[in-house]
């Protein structure tokens, strides 16, 4: 999934001849914070609603307001966990894509981003989710599935968190979205070949921990 793919057509783009307020009644009729200037065709940064709201004439036109992030923006070919780190790093909430020749190609809607990763990450699909503790030097997705999918069961999504996250330097979390509920079997081959289950979610698939992550991201790309 690609940054061109996620462009949202109906998101307008700001020119610096705009107003404040019209950035504003855009900002507020789109629920967003945040909105993209360009002009001819160029990247121009970003304005912030937060900032806008500072200004007592809201007919000052962008040309004369600061503007955020004017390096800061996606091209075409970025895939959808780039994006995310982009995000997270610049805390936007729209991501600005220039295309090939460096034009502005369009934007993506965090909102529109963040429901396609949660179908990458088979958020909605029915299954349990186990979460290891596993030594880095250990980490091996290829056994992993070998010895999952002796039970019948598949892997629908993987999430790993490095050692670096934990205090313990020697361990590491790996988060298996699995296609059944039914998973004792699984669980029986894994502790049996040595593998540390430290959660286990059978449960309604928004109980599950990956949907917990996913409203924790959600959550915190909101702040």
């Amino acid at each position: 999934m690609l940054a061109a793919t996620l462009l949202n057509p109906m998101l307008p783009t700001l020119k610096l001849t705009d107003t404040v307020g019209t950035a504003l009644a855009w900002m507020d009729e789109y629920a967003t914070p945040q909105l993209v200037v360009g002009e001819d065709g160029t990247y121009k940064g970003l304005v912030s609603e937060n900032l806008l709201l500072d200004v007592i004439d809201d007919t000052v036109p962008l040309a004369d307001i600061i503007r955020q992030h004017e390096d800061v923006y996606a091209n075409e070919g970025q895939h959808v966990y780039e994006l995310l780190r982009l995000a997270n790093q610049y805390r936007l909430k729209v991501i600005p894509v220039i295309d090939g020749e460096g034009q502005l190609a369009g934007t993506i809607l965090m909102n529109d981003l963040l429901e396609n990763f949660a179908g990458v990450l088979g958020v909605q699909e029915i299954g349990a989710v186990l979460v290891l503790k596993i030594a880095e030097r250990d980490y091996s997705l290829s056994e992993l599935s070998r010895l999952i999918e002796s039970n019948g069961t598949k892997i629908i999504s993987s999430y790993y968190a490095s050692a670096a996250t934990y205090a313990d330097p020697g361990d590491a979390r790996l988060t298996l979205k699995l296609n059944r509920t039914d998973i004792n079997p699984v669980i029986a081959t894994l502790e049996r070949y040595g593998y540390a289950i430290e959660e286990a979610h059978a449960n309604d698939p928004v109980e599950s921990i990956d949907q917990e992550r996913f409203d924790m991201l959600l959550r915190y790309l909101a702040t």
